[in-house]
């Protein structure tokens, strides 16, 4: 902010919304929080991934320090937002819109999400260039006031704890979650949520469902060999519940897409059924 100009706030708040708060995988492989595209200009390394198209090209960064600098020289040196650094560094909100309307991204509503993460977190605090140690004591002197917190937490979107179930990553969906949110705080594609979980474009995830986000295996560990299924189980059930996909499931019990087991039958987790 002392270098350029540019909002504290905005600069952390577009980190976390186009990094899924460091969770992305283009921000853990790359060190890339702001999802920077190469570009003609770039001389640096380059990585690969699916986004607007299939296979476009971003920058790569030595480390997560090199991306928030090159972020700021983004901006200062793209014509594009020239007329953002004509606004006061304080005015949060208006910076917001005026990236939304230099199309730094696509998203229609991408100012709101920024001034929520900022507002959400009081990030604003660092525009005027507060210490931790002062923002602390306001903390402090605020307590007694029950309509104001002053606390400072990085936590936007009310993040989801990611797991682990047959070697792939998953989350917990909570109440009011949809692919499209789960997509924007972890970095992803709702597509790909769609595609990772054998769901159909408008599934709507219920309160504790699990959510995979990434790629399900094809077969279960060595232990699990079999699954006998329950009243009113489903195929697609079963494979959410063990973590496999659900196309090598139907063949390795010779069964045809849509059919559902009965009662008691047993379903071939891992080898084929003879």
């Amino acid at each position: 902010m002392n270098r350029s100009g540019i909002p504290a706030s905005i600069t952390i708040a577009q980190g976390c919304l186009e990094s899924g708060n460091g969770n992305s995988e283009l921000s853990r492989k790359s060190n890339n929080h702001f999802g920077i595209k190469c570009k003609k200009s770039w001389k640096g390394k380059k990585v690969y991934y699916d986004d607007d198209r299939r296979n476009e090209c971003f920058r790569s960064y030595r480390s997560v320090e090199d991306s928030y600098i090159d972020h700021t020289n983004f901006l200062m040196e793209n014509p594009r937002y020239a007329l953002l650094f004509m606004l006061d560094p304080t005015d949060y909100k208006s910076w917001a819109k005026g990236l939304k309307k230099a199309g730094y991204a696509t998203a229609h509503d991408y100012d709101k999400r920024l001034i929520r993460i900022i507002e959400e977190n009081k990030l604003h605090r660092l525009d005027k260039k507060m210490t931790f140690n002062p923002m602390g004591g306001q903390t402090a002197h605020n307590v007694l006031n029950n309509d104001h917190s002053d606390a400072l937490t990085i936590t936007p979107f009310k993040t989801h704890q990611v797991t682990k179930i047959n070697r792939v990553k998953a989350v917990v969906a909570k109440k009011g979650d949809t692919y499209e949110m789960l997509a924007q705080e972890l970095g992803l594609k709702d597509w790909e949520l769609y595609k990772f979980n054998d769901q159909q474009p408008g599934h709507r995830p219920i309160s504790n469902e699990v959510v995979y986000i990434q790629h399900k295996n094809r077969r279960t560990k060595k232990d699990q060999l079999t699954h006998r299924a329950q009243e009113g189980e489903t195929m697609h059930y079963i494979s959410q519940l063990y973590g496999i996909k659900l196309k090598p499931l139907y063949r390795r019990n010779n069964m045809k897409r849509g059919r559902q087991p009965n009662p008691g039958q047993v379903i071939y987790l891992r080898k084929k059924k003879k």
